[in-house]
C-alpha cells in the first residue's frame, strides 16, 4: 500500500491553548502517521511467517486490528488541526451549515451547546458531528477512544479531541469544560463550511 504522509498545520497563537500543548500533541499526531505505515510493512511480513509458523495469523490479525486505532487517530488528528488553522473565523454569510443546523435546532447556539455537552462524555474519546447523506441530517455522535463508534457511510464536519493530551499542558482534567470553550473560541468556522459543503 502506498505510505501516508504527515501532514503540516499552520497554526498560529491560540486563545486559551498554549503553543506547547499544540507542538506536543502534534508530535502525538506525528506517531499516529509513523504508526500506520510501520503497520503496513509489518503485515506482509507476518503474512509469509504464517507459512512456517501456526500461531502467526494471530499476530496478524491483532496488527490488523491495531490499524484502525492508529489510522483512525491519524485521520481524526488532520480533521482536528485543520479546523484551527488560520485563527477564528465566523461562518460565512449564507452559510449552509448554520440552514442545516437550524432545520434540526432553534439555534447554531442551541446546537452547539449541545454538543459541548457530548463533548464532557466521562472517559477519553472524540465528540464528533457527522453528515448523513442518506437521511440528509447531521448527527453529533461519541467516539470511544478514536475507533470504537465511528460511523459508517457519514461524513465528518466538527470534531474535538477529548483525550486528555488535548489539554493537559493548560488545565486539570477537571476544569476540561474550559478547554472546550477554548477549542471553539479558535474554531475556524470556514474550515467547517467546507467540510459540509464537500459531504453534500
Amino acid at each position: 500500500m502506498k505510505k501516508f504522509e504527515e501532514r503540516k498545520f499552520n497554526i498560529g497563537k491560540l486563545k486559551g491553548i498554549s503553543a506547547r500543548n499544540i507542538e506536543e500533541h502534534l508530535k502525538l499526531y506525528a506517531g499516529y502517521v509513523k504508526n500506520t505505515n510501520l503497520i503496513l510493512e509489518k503485515i506482509p511480513e507476518y503474512v509469509d511467517y504464517a507459512k512456517e509458523d501456526n500461531f502467526a495469523p494471530y499476530v496478524v490479525s491483532e496488527i490488523q486490528r491495531r490499524f484502525s486505532f492508529e489510522f483512525n487517530g491519524m485521520r481524526n488528528h488532520e480533521y482536528y488541526f485543520r479546523s484551527l488553522e488560520g485563527g477564528a473565523k465566523p461562518l460565512p454569510a449564507n452559510s449552509q451549515f448554520k440552514k442545516a443546523i437550524e432545520k434540526e435546532a432553534p439555534s447554531l447556539e442551541t446546537a452547539m451547546t449541545g454538543f459541548k455537552t457530548l463533548a464532557m462524555t466521562r472517559g477519553i474519546g472524540w465528540a464528533i458531528l457527522y453528515w448523513d447523506k442518506q437521511s440528509k441530517q447531521l448527527v453529533p455522535a461519541w467516539i470511544d477512544e478514536q475507533h470504537l463508534g465511528q460511523l459508517n457511510g457519514l461524513d465528518w464536519i466538527l470534531g474535538i479531541d477529548m483525550w486528555e493530551h488535548a489539554y493537559v499542558y493548560d488545565y486539570p482534567t477537571s476544569e476540561k469544560k474550559k478547554y472546550v470553550e477554548a477549542f471553539f473560541e479558535n474554531l475556524n468556522w470556514e474550515v467547517i463550511e467546507e467540510n459540509f459543503k464537500r459531504a453534500q
